[in-house]
């Protein structure tokens, strides 16, 4: 049976999880086309090696990160979001439209 371990629930069956892509930088879609943006979201570089790869507990909806190696299919570590994403950005689409903020 394949595992996966949890920062906040600890080594759970690989079924109770959802895998949610390569972790990406954080742009604002603002600087994107439409074409762009959705190739930056959903398109993974598929690299051979090690990547950090967002993962989601499905129970209780807990997303973190984890660093999988794709050629062995180990995963090397597993963390809080947090660890990387110190603060959070708000991209906010008022000012866009010219609204008062």
């Amino acid at each position: 049976m394949k595992q996966l371990l949890c920062p906040l629930n600890g080594l759970r069956n690989i079924s109770e999880f959802l895998y949610g892509g390569e972790v990406h930088e954080l742009s604002d879609p603002r600087d994107y086309s439409a074409k762009d943006w959705a190739e930056h979201v959903f398109f993974d570089e598929n690299r051979a090696g090690l990547v950090l790869e967002w993962w989601c507990h499905r129970p209780t909806s807990y997303w973190f990160i984890a660093e999988r190696n794709t050629i062995t299919d180990e995963v090397v570590r597993s963390f809080p979001s947090s660890e990387i994403f110190t603060h959070r950005i708000d991209f906010d689409q008022r000012r866009d439209r010219g609204e008062h903020v």
